[in-house]
């Protein structure tokens, strides 16, 4: 049997048997490209046995690590997503892709001021890819720096005009500062866009419903959701608009934000 890591062992556990499917007699053999290929269509947990597998095997493999990073984000393990990257850039400190996954779990943690880095140095690495702006500008966020967030957004913006992420993520932008009617405008852009995913059309959800119109924001949220996430949804709403069902300008004109 493969031996892993006392840490790793605690996430991967439970797919065991997934496991013992890429491990040799005397250890574990470098899945083929094909393999690889496959290993990425498969749920978070099976993916992190198996990228835990390949990253066990050989911890400078690059791919392995980016693979295991992500995995481990999508199981909710963000501590060991970032532990992961940041071990895989010792090997290989300008790999974008590393840089990116050790970006993004430190934003999945809600630190955000360790993402702005590794995101700059990504950005700087590919300069015509948005998606390292797009994470900077929310690091930015979290880091309280609104000014150098609203810049690297745009920067986002302007690299990748017709890509629903950096759109979705520039309206939640907007909507934090308080300007729902535009975050909802961008919000529209993303959801026409044929990269939008559901996650771009519960944010319009949450915007709009956010002004008092709960209704348009109950509809658009039954389109992807099941009825009880609906309902959970809703009575947040609620909850944050008032009994009274005030908007969202009466809910901040009355400090109640």
């Amino acid at each position: 049997m493969c031996r892993k890591r006392a840490r790793l062992a605690t996430v991967l556990a439970p797919a065991a048997l997934a496991l013992a499917s890429l491990c040799a007699s005397g250890g574990a053999l470098a899945a083929d490209a094909q393999q690889r290929a496959e290993a990425r269509r498969l749920d978070p947990l099976a993916r992190a046995a198996f990228w835990g597998s390949e990253f066990q095997a050989n911890a400078a493999d690059a791919e392995a690590g980016a693979g295991l990073a992500q995995a481990l984000r999508g199981l909710g393990r963000d501590d060991e997503a970032a532990e992961v990257a940041a071990r895989a850039l010792v090997a290989h400190p300008d790999d974008p892709s590393l840089l990116l996954e050790l970006a993004r779990a430190h934003i999945a943690r809600g630190q955000g001021f360790y993402a702005i880095e590794p995101a700059r140095e990504a950005a700087s690495l590919a300069p015509k890819d948005w998606r390292p702006l797009t994470l900077l500008a929310v690091a930015y966020e979290q880091a309280e720096r609104g000014d150098e967030a609203e810049a690297a957004h745009r920067q986002a913006l302007a690299l990748a005009p017709s890509e629903a992420t950096p759109l979705t993520n520039y309206a939640m932008h907007l909507a934090a500062k308080g300007d729902l009617a535009g975050a909802e405008a961008q919000l529209r852009r993303a959801v026409a866009l044929p990269s939008a995913g559901i996650q771009a059309r519960q944010n319009l959800a949450l915007v709009m419903g956010l002004q008092g119109r709960l209704p348009e924001a109950e509809k658009l949220a039954r389109a992807d959701l099941p009825p009880e996430q609906v309902a959970n949804n809703l009575a947040y709403l609620r909850a944050a608009l008032g009994q009274s069902g005030r908007t969202w300008e009466a809910l901040k004109a009355g400090g109640g934000r």
